[in-house]
Parts: structure tokens; C-alpha cells; sequence
């Protein structure tokens, strides 16, 4: 499964989040803690980051090497500044390709999509009638063949009829699972549009994977964080409930519904 990272707060660097940490998305990559399905999570890795002042969608960086490979990142850590943050190292499912077009984030219309999870035999229980389902704008925002992308475009039909992120997350989870009640599936995702960040903490037919969420910390003032992991040991960090959506507001306050209870 993959390792998940998303920061808003005040614009700082990249490898602030990324690589300085004890327990960061780095390490993360070749010895994760919390993780139920592999061992490590060497298949690519990616980052969007938002800049408004110079355009609404975010700009992305994404690589299918291990995060710990790519001799570009110490350049990308210093140089890339930004408030709003989404990052991930990936674990692919096996039978998914190690390409770009299968690789997070996924982003479109000025959101940013990471997932964590996956859907039990997706090309033989969900594939198909995911597409037929899909309305011709969100279909042709897929490329690639994860289960990942496929949903991506499945969240955002629900986020364009909806009057918040987290409305609209809450509401696609929900129609999903009614559309496939017998496929186990499990979908910790984060969105972002800039501006705020929601997330879930959820599965359908089984466990759902960790997700920690951190506000107000003296590491990150004025700022709110949600993981994966925990990203250094201290009792800040709060696990996310099964069945929860967690947001991040604009003004970085943290706020826990349990709307897919």
C-alpha cells in the first residue's frame, strides 16, 4: 500500500516534508511502519504542490523509480516553496505497471488526488461497470489502468455537483460503495484544490489503513498535516477514525466528521 502525505499551512520547502523528518516519506519508502499489504513502497513516488498567484492547477512532479534514486530531488527539496502540499511514495498492486500514467497524483480541474487502498480484482469486479457509470468528462480524464485513476474521475463528477470537498468525497465514497456493494475496497484518499485539504479514512469489506492526522505543531506552525504515518514519534499526531472525513480548512483548522460510519 502506499505511503500518503498532505501539508497546508505556511509556504515552506519541500524537503521539509518530504525527506528532513525522522519517520519521512523517504524512509518511508524502504521501511514503513504501519503498512498491511507489502513490504516497501519502491514504485515511484510523486508531489503536487499549488502556487495561485501563478495558476490554479497545481504543478507535479512524478518519477517510477524509488523515491531514494532520483538525484534530483536535493535541487527539488530546496527550490520548490508552497502552502498546500501532496505527496506519495507508491506500492503498486500487483499486476499494474510501473508507468508514468499509473503513477500519483492524479490531477485535474485544480484538484490533486492520493490514494491509498485498492479494490479487490478491480479489472474483472470493478473496471467496466465503473466506466459505464462515469459521465464522458470524468471518463476522459483517465489514461492509465489503476484503479486509482479510475476513481479519481469517478470522485470528480461527485466534487463538481458538490457544495464542499469534503460533501463531494463523502458523496462519491458513498455511491460507490452502493453501485458495487459485494467488492471489498479500500479508500483512504486526499484532495486538495489549493485551499483545503480533505481526506478519508474508509473501507468497504474489511479494515480500513492508517491515516494520522497533526495540527498546531511546533515543527509546522500555523499548519495542519495528514499522513500515512507519522512522520516523528510525538503524541500530536492523532489517528484518524475508520469511516471519517477528515478536513483541513483554509484558515489550517482540522476538522473530523463521521460521515461514512
Amino acid at each position: 500500500m502506499c505511503r500518503l502525505l498532505a501539508y497546508l499551512g505556511p509556504p515552506l520547502a519541500l524537503g521539509r516534508l518530504v525527506d528532513e523528518p525522522e519517520h519521512s516519506l523517504v524512509v518511508q519508502s524502504y521501511a514503513p511502519a504501519h503498512m498491511t499489504s507489502g513490504v516497501v513502497n519502491a514504485d515511484g513516488f510523486g508531489f503536487a504542490w499549488y502556487d495561485q498567484a501563478r495558476q490554479a492547477e497545481p504543478f507535479v512532479y512524478r518519477n517510477i523509480l524509488p523515491i531514494w534514486s532520483d538525484t534530483n530531488l536535493p535541487s527539488l527539496y530546496g527550490y520548490v516553496r508552497s502552502g498546500c502540499v501532496l505527496a506519495n511514495v507508491r506500492s503498486a498492486t500487483p499486476g499494474q505497471s510501473l508507468d508514468i500514467s499509473n503513477t500519483q497524483p492524479f490531477f485535474a480541474e485544480g484538484i490533486t488526488l492520493l490514494h491509498n487502498g485498492f479494490v479487490e480484482d478491480f479489472r474483472t469486479t470493478l473496471a467496466r461497470v465503473l466506466r459505464d457509470a462515469l459521465d464522458d468528462e470524468a471518463h476522459q480524464l483517465i489514461r492509465g489502468t489503476t484503479d486509482t485513476e479510475h476513481l479519481f474521475g469517478w470522485l470528480v463528477h461527485h466534487v463538481r455537483g458538490a457544495p464542499t470537498l469534503a460533501e463531494g468525497l463523502a458523496a462519491g465514497l458513498r455511491a460507490l460503495v452502493a453501485l458495487a456493494p459485494e467488492v471489498k475496497m479500500t479508500l483512504n484518499f486526499i484532495l486538495s484544490d489549493g485551499r483545503e485539504i480533505v481526506a478519508s479514512r474508509f473501507a468497504h469489506g474489511g479494515a480500513a489503513p492508517s491515516l494520522f492526522h497533526l495540527s498546531e505543531h511546533e515543527r509546522y506552525p500555523g499548519a495542519a498535516l495528514i499522513a500515512s504515518e507519522p512522520l516523528f514519534e510525538d503524541d500530536a499526531w492523532h489517528v484518524c477514525p475508520e469511516g471519517s472525513i477528515v478536513s483541513i480548512d483554509p484558515d489550517h483548522t482540522v476538522r473530523v466528521a463521521h460521515d461514512l460510519a
